[in-house]
């Protein structure tokens, strides 16, 4: 597989492979580590689906949400009037819309070091959930919501198809929760699928995907099937806060043509 030409003022990590023989089809810099933003949400949710196959955690327990908890950008329940969601419609919101304040509501139930724990138990050493969500950090803070590289997370995804993260029924159970994942604007754009509506096959093409998006950041990390072939991908690009030009129009426009390289792949 040949990969597009990529802007060379941006960081790139970039890895695609071959889901079910794990095969690298194509790499840019895939050990990099970059900044991930709400990518690593997905460690959260792992730890979450093991700890209740486990018998650890009830996803029917409600937790309500605190005022330490209320974070800005992503999701709906900032929007919402409702003080309290079980914690498998937490896990929901946050693999549907990515949100914020659910994901800060369950680390806050779960605890940072169970996710780190628990990724690393299976292999994850560059890639992790660091933090919770914040408005704003300060020196004593995590340096990031998450980070990881390409080479980590596409290997991720494809264990995930694979039922291999844990166990099939976790691997199962995580993949339902970020199927409903509603953004399509990077790699997956390529696709020409519903954001909305995208669990079920459509035109031959599966797709499960999750992004990450700050002002400096975009990332998207996922697993596609079509006719031909079954690929998970991680796609991350940063770039510095005082970047002459913002570079992100240019590093969408490359994601979705890494995205029309992996459709052709496939051969959807």
């Amino acid at each position: 597989m040949r990969l597009p030409p990529l802007s060379d003022d941006v960081e790139w990590s970039v890895c695609v492979r071959d889901v079910v023989s794990s095969r690298v089809l194509a790499a840019v810099s895939a050990d990099r580590v970059l900044r991930t933003a709400s990518i690593g949400k997905l460690f959260l949710l792992i730890e979450i689906a093991r700890a209740a196959a486990a018998g650890e955690l009830d996803l029917a327990e409600e937790v309500a949400r605190t005022n330490e908890d209320l974070v800005a950008d992503s999701g709906l329940w900032h929007l919402m009037s409702r003080d309290a969601f079980t914690i498998d419609d937490l896990c929901w919101l946050v693999g549907g819309f990515s949100d914020n304040l659910a994901t800060n509501v369950l680390v806050r139930r779960i605890g940072v070091s169970a996710v780190g724990a628990t990724s690393e138990s299976l292999g994850f050493v560059r890639s992790a959930l660091l933090d919770r969500v914040r408005d704003d950090r300060s020196p004593e803070d995590p340096w990031t919501l998450s980070a990881g590289n390409a080479e980590e997370l596409s290997d991720l995804m494809a264990r995930l198809r694979r039922g291999d993260i844990v166990s099939a029924s976790v691997s199962s159970r995580v993949l339902r929760w970020v199927a409903a994942n509603a953004d399509l604007s990077m790699v997956a754009a390529a696709f020409g699928l519903d954001p909305l509506a995208h669990a079920e096959p459509d035109r031959g093409v599966t797709l499960v995907n999750k992004t990450g998006t700050i002002s400096t950041v975009r990332g998207d990390v996922g697993v596609v099937s079509g006719p031909a072939a079954f690929v998970a991908y991680a796609v991350l690009a940063s770039w510095p806060d005082d970047a002459a030009a913002d570079p992100r129009d240019r590093v969408l426009a490359e994601m979705a043509a890494i995205g029309a390289t992996i459709r052709t792949h496939i051969g959807a």
